[in-house]
């Protein structure tokens, strides 16, 4: 026999469970506004500025055009010579021409002279 005052454990984690869940539905609700809220902020946090990120690239792609200087996914840094839609042919060194994917490169260069 157990002594009157030890507590069984299993009663006690069922009274743990169940003690919020009765006389009211407002667990749920509370329960369902705390994973909306973990949502909206992981999409802010995360989803948005990919997003936006990403419309980015797409738009300095569209706009490439020769003489842009641009750095590619491998690190490359070359000049663009040409432009079609998929790829782009870029001039890494005199009499030397590459063609690459658009989607290699990964940003466009900024000439020293134009930062001042």
């Amino acid at each position: 026999m157990k002594p009157a005052w030890a507590v069984n454990y299993d009663d006690a984690m069922f009274t743990a469970w169940v003690a919020p869940l009765q006389g009211s539905t407002s667990f749920f609700g509370s329960q369902l506004l705390l994973m909306v809220l973990i949502f909206g902020v992981f999409y802010l946090i995360v989803v948005r500025p990919m997003r936006k990120k990403q419309l980015q690239m797409e738009t300095m792609l569209g706009q490439l055009k020769n003489g842009d200087e641009v750095v590619t996914s491998g690190g490359i840094y070359g000049t663009v010579v040409g432009v079609t839609d998929d790829q782009i042919q870029l001039r890494v060194a005199e009499h030397v021409k590459i063609k690459v994917a658009k989607s290699a490169v990964t940003q466009l260069v900024e000439d020293s002279s134009k930062r001042s």
